[in-house]
């Protein structure tokens, strides 16, 4: 027993050190950003304290010089609209491919598998001219362009999770007299509830947190994600302000983690509801 307790105990400090070190970095962010410009530079590690603490001035500065609040509005459009159409159309292609589960369901499911090992630099540039070609260069036109890429990820959580769902309650449903989107909406996803916050979380991470797609589609004469905005603290020859970035950053950083806290809890329940049919 006492050897048990003692690796667990070698575990938890493990683990608690590693949650040390990926906090870190968030913890100077925070810091620093109640700095002056010069005291971020030389006392990187020290306490926003004595003349070194300005308060929010660098949070009003970066609000103001990188308009952060229409910035903050395209970026909640740009991730909630993304997310609702990968959730909405990935979890109603996964049903049809578990439910069908033909030649064509299947070589389907495939492609939505190699979606997942493209890399991204191989389409970036095509996916550019294309983006302008068709009119994608907006927010509502990045929604289709997250849900080609989100896809492949979203359809294979969600046909695990729906292969463990009984078959049965569907089948009832339907000779009630339910039809196929009424079954879908009314029975399938409630079922699916753990799996779709899973999804929705690590989608929303993903698509408030990017940058490059965003910045080689939308048109930045007109839209701009938080994430773009935060690179117009670039003065000339390279300088930075550097306490209006770190401003921005927290201010940036703050809601994904306000969402992943609420929902955290969904997350390995959701990645594990279909690992064991039954």
């Amino acid at each position: 027993m006492n050897n048990k307790m003692k690796h667990e105990g070698l575990w938890v400090t493990l683990f608690a050190a590693v949650s040390l070190a990926w906090l870190f970095p968030i913890f100077l962010v925070v810091i620093n950003s109640f700095k002056q410009k010069t005291s971020i530079s030389l006392e990187t590690f020290s306490l926003p304290i004595g003349r070194a603490f300005v308060g929010f001035d660098n949070y009003a500065r970066g609000i103001e010089q990188t308009d952060m609040i229409s910035s903050f509005g395209w970026t909640v459009v740009v991730t909630v609209g993304a997310v609702f159409l990968i959730l909405l159309c990935t979890s109603m292609c996964a049903w049809w491919i578990v439910r069908v589960n033909n030649v064509v369901a299947k070589s389907m499911y495939l492609m939505f598998l190699l979606n997942m090992i493209v890399p991204f630099q191989m389409v970036m540039f095509p996916l550019s001219k294309i983006a302008d070609t068709l009119g994608l260069n907006t927010p509502w036109g990045l929604w289709v362009i997250y849900l080609g890429f989100g896809a492949g990820l979203s359809v294979f959580m969600f046909t695990g999770i729906i292969k463990s769902l009984p078959q049965e309650i569907e089948e009832a449903a339907m000779i009630d007299g339910a039809s196929v989107p009424r079954t879908f909406f009314g029975i399938v996803l409630p079922m699916m509830k753990p799996s779709l916050v899973s999804v929705a979380i690590l989608q929303t991470m993903w698509i408030w947190n990017d940058f490059l797609l965003p910045y080689l589609t939308l048109d930045l004469r007109k839209y701009k994600t938080m994430s773009i905005a935060v690179q117009y603290l670039k003065g000339g020859y390279g300088s930075v302000d550097m306490g209006a970035l770190m401003g921005c950053l927290v201010l940036a950083i703050i809601p994904v983690i306000v969402f992943y806290v609420l929902c955290q809890k969904y997350i390995v329940q959701g990645i594990t509801a279909g690992a064991v049919k039954g």
